[in-house]
């Protein structure tokens, strides 16, 4: 599918899940090489920066929401132009959306201060790492919701959940590692290409990324924090059932003596055969077990 957006001199092609057809058409109409036309027809698993001709050709993986079955990375590929921005993509992305909601409306005002193609990418992925910037503040918000049903003896049921926020920390982290380099490599064919303030913006677009990255280790310290804090607790709750579970088998472990001894089968057993045999090796049992229970309490062991 194939969207078209214009504003003043400046055209913005968004591809969905291209056609030959369509790349061919676009690959006439702005003089595209052919070798980024035929990588525009396929997702690619390796991110690039490379100027071919009048354009710079640029492959970014972002992170996506986790779906069963699919990688949690959505590739975009930005074709750059003195004139023009091809933007190819193959799943649904927020952002691209909401862009070009504003970047019509921009249109229709005669706001928009974007000059080249090279502004249009600083302005869009500028917007992306924004969006991943909201995605990190969701993810805090779900660490402070999970620390305080730890505190509340939840510790158990967190496991999963800090293992799941866990995984979506590092899946943003290792989509994201490869994009300080590509932006640096970005910089001198931009300038290049446009100019040397045009610097500047990326320099723009590297600050956004930053943001993403440090809010994301924060993010991690303050995850590793919790899931310590958390395997302290189960620790602790599981040695007082340890602790419980000794002391209970100590105290019934004499009992069970006691009651084997007067059990045996002999021709003399005290107090067997007495008036009141059962009620006196009963008081001795319970003397034990109180004796026992008194003794542990003492030692705050109970």
């Amino acid at each position: 599918m194939l969207s078209r957006y214009t504003q003043r001199n400046l055209t913005w092609i968004d591809l969905v899940h291209p056609s030959t057809a369509e790349v061919k058409q676009l690959m006439d109409e702005f003089h595209l090489d052919p070798l980024i036309a035929d990588e525009l027809l396929a997702p690619s698993f390796k991110p690039k920066v490379e100027r071919r001709g009048d354009a710079i050709y640029v492959i970014l993986h972002f992170p996506a929401p986790r779906v069963t079955g699919q990688r949690p990375e959505q590739e975009i590929d930005f074709v750059i132009g003195k004139d023009f921005l091809i933007t190819t993509r193959y799943d649904h992305i927020d952002p691209l959306h909401a862009f070009a909601k504003a970047f019509e409306v921009q249109a229709v005002l005669g706001r928009g201060h974007a000059v080249h193609g090279g502004h249009l990418f600083a302005a869009l992925t500028h917007d992306i790492y924004q969006s991943l910037i909201n995605e990190c503040d969701t993810l805090r918000h779900k660490l402070g919701a999970i620390e305080d049903r730890i505190f509340n003896g939840n510790e158990r049921s967190m496991v999963i959940a800090l293992s799941d926020i866990g995984r979506v920390i590092h899946d943003f982290r290792q989509a994201l590692l490869p994009h300080r380099e590509m932006l640096n490599s970005l910089e001198p064919a931009a300038v290049r290409m446009f100019d040397q303030g045009f610097s500047y913006w990326v320099r723009e677009v590297i600050g956004s990324y930053e943001r993403v990255t440090d809010t994301l280790e924060h993010l991690r310290d303050a995850l590793h924090e919790l899931r310590d804090t958390n395997d302290s607790l189960l620790n602790t709750k599981q040695n007082e059932i340890m602790t419980t579970f000794t002391v209970l088998s100590f105290i019934f472990f004499p009992l069970s003596f006691i009651a084997g001894l007067f059990g045996m089968n002999t021709l003399h057993n005290p107090f067997v055969g007495h008036q009141y045999d059962f009620w006196i090796v009963l008081g001795i049992m319970a003397t034990v077990a109180v004796g026992c229970f008194a003794y542990f309490k003492a030692k705050n062991w109970l």
